[in-house]
């Protein structure tokens, strides 16, 4: 009985010490600092971020919220959009247009926010066209897309869209070199006959037109990615290279020779000067800009037939090289502006290069040789210093604003953390998989927001429900605020992001537009009141005025409309409420559907083909009534003698 008593007093503490540590545990575990905790954002609460991820090959920007991943919207940029009717519409169809014909997609890469002081106003974002080269403009209150300006003399348009600090230019460099103007040339006869583009694409400070300022035409190289210059700096591009051989076939191999590539420094100020005193020679092209008017809602292209090039010898002291070890990638500028980080896919270690030392080495002519007449720096005289052993495959680096860097190790899997300054690696989390670029929001400025950090991986495999041979790309989030990075969240995206953009939630919250006011609306074929509404023959073109509120349509029934008529709705939202959307579509209609937001007109084109009585419906659910809000055409046969009638309520 003694031992029996004693064992039953010794199992009975062991079971008091298991209990007081799982009530430790449970104190500081999932209820009080899980993952989990750190990304929910409760029912009625909202996001602290706003995060615009590019959709890659989905040719449009995509919104999430951070830190909970949930998708808010997708913007429609280059591609054709039928959930809104973008690319569809007639209002919208000239956004597409290029010298090329009507393009309805494009290859999106590199959002970027507008800044005042190098820092993130929430103005607009700009996002790149990789495949026809463009640049686009999206208002940041309306969320849609007002401007595109197709850059020419360029082809693959990567090395794009990055600002100025004050929005003064947004950038936009060729990926592969091509002739210079496009002409018939054997492709064996690439050295020295192709060049690279770099266009510096001027912004109206007050409306955010885009004007093609100038183009600065450089040697025959693959120009990759940049930055801006910021704080003392500010005046200075800073783009990576790759391909200084020169190759023109089985690049994997044959741009892969060279030790070192390098980092182009373009001192923009002073080609500005020079631009502005007259410089430059302008050369024919064609080349599109389309411009989205918010009083009429419609699009116009005027087609342009000129750009202003400049040669950088005739600008000396205007474009430097930095040899950067292998095939460099990113192209990352810290906040201050003092640090250049080269991430050299095929190096094993991360070269920084110092502003400072960079002038420090022009004003020596400290130079080691010459690249088609553009002075090289010598690789000693302008390094900061080295990350060592910062793992495989370097690729991209943002700031937290705090002296610390973070890049993305795409062979390796990772996220690395090192210190500015000492180089020192602080720490390192695995990814999956293979990861690209990453985003601090606010990481690409001069007041980054060092909170979280995003990275977009190429990789999904095994991290969500399969869905077939292919998935969508994973972003995963982790936690920065203190000394070592956490990972607290997947979540999937939206076709292929390659970089993203983020800004608080604050700044842009509070300026988003509501709606579009009534009577500010200066569409022509706008409809004020259901009293002017109307249908008009014009030989074989019919005009239908309609207005549309919950929960019926004016008109609702439409007659006199002949097999082979072209028939134009034009359909204004009289709604003057937030988020009531009303939706339009018709039977054979060989566009997509239209979403008209409130006050907005927009117009769809629809061509009979068949005799008959085809209804008309709101394809967006507005009301208790909304599967009433309906409508029908009559057609009759193309000879036939049926006068125009419509109607409502009768």
């Amino acid at each position: 009985m003694k031992i029996n008593n004693h064992l039953l007093t010794t199992f009975g503490a062991f079971l008091m010490l298991v209990s007081c540590g799982q009530q430790n545990q449970s104190s500081n575990g999932a209820l009080s600092s899980s993952a989990a905790e750190k990304v929910y954002v409760a029912p009625g609460e909202q996001d602290e971020f706003y995060a615009f991820l590019s959709g890659g090959y989905s040719g449009n920007l995509t919104v999430y919220g951070l830190p909970s991943g949930r998708m808010f919207k997708e913007i429609p940029v280059f591609s054709q959009f039928p959930t809104s009717g973008y690319g569809y519409s007639e209002e919208t169809k000239p956004m597409l247009n290029t010298s090329h014909g009507f393009v309805p997609w494009d290859d999106a890469h590199h959002p970027d926010i507008s800044q005042t002081n190098g820092e993130l106003d929430g103005r607009w974002i700009f996002i790149n066209g990789n495949n026809t080269p463009r640049i686009a403009r999206i208002n940041l209150s309306t969320f849609e897309t007002e401007e595109i300006i197709e850059v020419p003399n360029s082809a693959g348009n990567h090395s794009s869209s990055f600002i100025t600090e004050n929005t003064e230019y947004v950038v936009a460099g060729t990926r592969f070199s091509v002739p210079i103007p496009q002409r018939d040339i054997p492709i064996n006869e690439y050295k020295s006959n192709f060049k690279g583009s770099l266009s510096f694409i001027s912004v109206d400070p007050e409306h955010g037109h885009m004007d093609l300022k100038f183009q600065l035409l450089m040697p025959g190289f693959n120009y990759d990615l940049s930055h801006p210059g910021r704080g003392k700096s500010h005046g200075w591009f800073f783009f990576t290279t790759y391909n200084t051989e020169e190759a023109y076939t089985l690049q994997e191999v044959n741009a892969s020779q060279n030790d070192k590539d390098f980092i182009a420094a373009v001192n923009w100020k002073k080609i500005e000067e020079y631009v502005n005193n007259g410089g430059g020679t302008k050369m024919p092209a064609n080349y599109a800009h389309n411009v989205y008017d918010e009083g009429t809602h419609t699009a116009t292209t005027t087609m342009n037939k000129e750009v202003l090039t400049v040669d950088p010898l005739k600008v000396p002291g205007a474009v430097y090289f930095l040899p950067t070890p292998k095939s460099p990638h990113g192209c990352d500028v810290d906040p201050t502006g003092q640090y250049i980080i080269g991430n050299g896919k095929l190096s094993a270690d991360l070269t920084v290069h110092s502003f400072d030392k960079m002038i420090a080495a022009i004003e020596g002519e400290k130079f080691d040789g010459e690249a088609y007449g553009i002075p090289i720096l010598k690789f000693e005289d302008v390094l900061a210093g080295q990350v060592k052993s910062g793992g495989l495959g370097p690729l991209h680096t943002e700031f937290d604003g705090n002296g610390n860097a973070y890049t993305t190790f795409f062979i390796s899997s990772e996220v690395v953390k090192w210190k500015l300054g000492t180089w020192e690696v602080i720490d390192r989390k695995p990814t999956y998989y293979s990861v690209g670029h990453l985003m601090i929001p606010g990481g690409n400025s001069r007041k980054p927001f060092g909170k979280y950090v995003v990275a977009m991986n190429k990789i999904t495999k095994d991290r969500y429900l399969p869905t077939g041979p292919e998935m969508e790309h994973s972003a995963q989030i982790y936690d920065i605020s203190g000394d070592k990075m956490e990972l607290i969240y997947d979540f999937p995206t939206h076709g292929e992001p390659h970089y993203a953009a983020g800004i608080p939630a604050d700044i842009l919250a509070p300026k988003s537009q509501k709606i579009y006011r009534l009577d500010e609306n200066e569409h022509p074929y706008a409809v004020k009141t259901p009293t002017d509404a109307k249908v008009v023959r014009d030989g074989n073109e019919v005009h239908i005025y309609m207005s549309t509120i919950r929960s019926h349509f004016t008109p609702d029934n439409i007659e006199g409309i002949k097999v082979g008529d072209k028939v134009f709705f034009h359909i204004t939202n009289h709604e003057q409420d937030f988020d009531v959307p009303h939706g339009f579509a018709i039977i054979g209609q060989n566009t997509s559907e239209l979403l008209i937001m409130p006050g907005q007109t927009k117009t769809s084109v629809w061509e009979p083909k068949q005799v008959g009585v085809w209804p008309f419906y709101c394809t967006d659910f507005c009301s208790a009534l909304h599967q009433e809000m309906q409508g029908y055409v009559r057609v009759s046969p193309a000879n036939s003698n049926i006068e125009l009638k419509w109607s409502l309520g009768e």
